[in-house]
C-alpha cells in the first residue's frame, strides 16, 4: 500500500463510503481504485488527486496533505544514480534490495535520519511582476 492509498482508504473508511459508490463518484471503476488504493497503480493523475480532494471536501492543510502523499506514492521507482558519489549507487542499490526485510520501525528511524532537503515540497508560486 501507498501513503497515498492508506489515506484515501482511510478517510473513505472513516466516511462509511463504499469503494464502489466512491468509484462511480470519480467516474473511475472501482478496480482501479482499489489498485490505486493497494499501490498496484502508479501515481494518480493530478486531475484525480483534485477529484479525490474535492469529493472528500476537505481543504487547506488536509488537501495539501494528500496531494504530497500522491507526489510520493509511486510504487515503482527508479532511481538515477549516475554523476553521484559511489556511495550513492550503493545506497540506492542497498535500500532496493533490502526494503522488503525491514520493519515499519525500522523504515520510519530511516525516513527521519534524511535530510529535510531531501523531502519533497510543493514548487513555490512565482509572481509576475510588470
Amino acid at each position: 500500500m501507498t501513503p497515498f492509498g492508506q489515506k484515501i482508504r482511510d478517510l473513505r473508511t472513516e466516511r462509511g463510503l463504499t469503494l464502489k459508490d466512491m468509484a462511480a463518484a470519480l467516474r473511475i471503476t472501482p478496480a482501479y481504485l482499489s489498485a490505486l488504493e493497494h499501490g498496484r497503480r502508479g501515481r494518480p493523475s493530478w486531475r484525480l488527486v483534485q477529484a479525490i480532494i474535492g469529493y472528500f471536501n476537505v481543504i487547506w492543510d488536509e488537501a495539501e496533505e494528500i496531494e504530497r502523499l500522491a507526489r510520493l506514492s509511486h510504487p515503482r521507482i527508479v532511481i538515477d544514480t549516475s554523476g553521484l558519489d559511489p556511495r550513492a549507487t550503493e545506497l540506492a542499490n542497498r535500500l532496493a534490495e533490502g526494503i522488503a526485510h525491514l520493519t515499519s520501525a525500522e523504515i520510519a528511524r530511516l525516513l527521519e535520519a534524511l535530510p529535510e532537503k531531501t523531502r519533497r515540497k510543493p514548487p513555490q508560486q512565482v509572481k509576475k511582476t510588470r
